[in-house]
């Protein structure tokens, strides 16, 4: 459906909302567990089930809601995910027990997952040349900022005023979403036959995303070799195949693999796999500090505000490079400088403050290089997708920072586990950190591999 339409800054701000509902809002159940903990009287083991939910149904369903807002329409699927905020954020304001709570955290779960790849497709619809690329760069900071700044934001939420009162403030600006969005017109893949929706390929992907997401955060737990974990391993391998046969079949097939014969899309997924695999830094750091020097919760917090002023000052500094330069060396540099800020936070034999200060530095440096990276590697995935195709191309996209940061702190925690079992925390704090430096050393080869030295070659519509 194509229309003369052209973005405007109503839009930008409609959809930036609607990216916070999940990044600011939903995602400050991981800092404020304990309040909610107490007030509903729940079990440990029930908190970190809801914990997890969101992030878990958001990631297995991520493509199948690109490919739905592709055939049905981006602006549709953006509104359902708002509405879908809401009741969901209605679920936990009303939960008085763990039942609305963990039907509250599946509702926001696929909220996210039908917001992100159709928002990202409207980015790539409506938006062309600097003036995408502006409006991808407030996406990212709806997005790397509402993640961010949502450790204090709920924390002040909830000792001020109550931690229900978050989801309070995510259902206004959810309607308000809604609202500015209203009226934007319609973008979905013209219909040229009645092909049926691939909902065999959905299915098996799912079971496939579930047992591996399950296998990964829980095998630490579990043991990873334990006949529970070896059965999510089995169920995985099986339902790849399926999921494989059905889509080589499959002439509506969920995922089109011909996209991954672009370099540029493949480089770019690559290392936003693999740098938000590095998300383990946060986890790894702001646990060492605690248990092995004695940190307050609240004091290693502190050392994170560089990280939020930096990814937060960096996003619209990666724009213009991004502008001026082409996108491979403001990913490079970003990168670049990300695996400088982890490697000086592994420095953990150095004693005393100036270690905290170099705490600081790295997680400044960390935030710097983040923020720099998320414009140019964003703009370079959905530019390299054909506009038929830039739903599933966004979910895909999407869903490979969900698998990179499950991952990546699923391997860096259980490295710093095991070893500081042992009584070594400061050997379980710097080989917890070299694991994420090592996540982004890999991110930096494969994006000198893959990513075009010119900014237009990212832009080809051969796929």
């Amino acid at each position: 459906m194509e229309t003369s339409y052209k973005g405007t800054n109503k839009l930008i701000v409609g959809i930036v909302f609607g990216v916070i509902t999940f990044w600011l809002f939903a995602q400050t159940m991981l800092n404020i567990g304990p309040a909610v903990q107490d007030d509903l009287g729940i079990s440990s083991s029930i908190l970190n089930i809801e914990i997890s939910l969101t992030a878990l149904f958001s990631g297995m369903f991520m493509v199948g809601a690109g490919a739905m807002a592709d055939k049905f329409g981006r602006v549709k699927l953006t509104k359902i995910g708002l509405v879908l905020s809401v009741i969901g954020s209605l679920c936990l304001v009303f939960a008085q027990g763990s039942v609305l709570l963990i039907i509250g955290r599946v509702i926001q779960g696929f909220s996210a997952a039908t917001i992100m790849p159709a928002t990202l497709s409207l980015m790539k619809i409506y938006f062309e040349g600097p003036d995408r690329q502006r409006a991808l760069s407030y996406w990212s900071i709806g997005s790397w900022g509402g993640s961010g700044i949502c450790s204090l934001f709920g924390g002040m939420v909830a000792t001020y005023l109550g931690w229900r009162y978050i989801f309070i403030f995510s259902i206004i600006f959810a309607i308000a979403g809604y609202l500015l969005i209203n009226g934007t017109p319609e973008s979905k893949v013209a219909a040229k036959d009645n092909k049926r929706f691939d909902f065999g390929g959905l299915f098996s992907f799912v079971i496939m995303m579930l047992t591996f997401n399950l296998y990964i955060t829980n095998a630490s737990s579990i043991g990873w070799f334990s006949p529970v974990a070896i059965a999510f391993i089995i169920i995985f391998i099986l339902s790849t195949v399926i999921f494989f046969k059905v889509e080589t079949k499959h002439s509506n097939s969920l995922i089109d693999f011909s996209l991954f014969k672009n370099k540029a899309y493949s480089g770019a997924t690559l290392s936003n796999f693999l740098l938000n695999a590095s998300a383990g830094t946060m986890f790894v750091a702001n646990t060492y500090v605690q248990m092995g020097r004695g940190y307050s919760s609240f004091q290693s917090g502190l050392l994170t505000i560089g990280y939020l002023v930096c990814v937060l000052s960096s996003i619209r500094l990666g724009e213009k490079a991004l502008q001026k330069h082409g996108a491979r060396k403001p990913m490079l540099l970003g990168t670049s400088i990300a695996g400088v800020g982890i490697l000086l936070m592994s420095l953990t034999f150095i004693s005393g403050t100036f270690y905290s200060v170099l705490v600081f530095v790295g997680f400044a440096l960390y935030g710097l290089g983040l923020g720099f990276y998320a414009t140019p590697s964003t703009d370079t995935a959905i530019s390299a997708a054909p506009a038929s195709k830039v739903g599933v191309a966004s979910g895909v996209y999407k869903m490979a920072s969900s698998l990179g940061g499950a991952i990546g702190v699923a391997i860096s925690s259980s490295v710093y586990s095991i070893l500081a079992a042992k009584g070594s925390f400061e050997l379980a704090g710097m080989s917890g950190l070299l694991v994420n430096v090592l996540f982004v050393a890999i991110a930096v080869i494969s994006v000198v591999i893959t990513v075009p030295r010119e900014s237009e070659h990212a832009l080809p519509h051969t796929i």
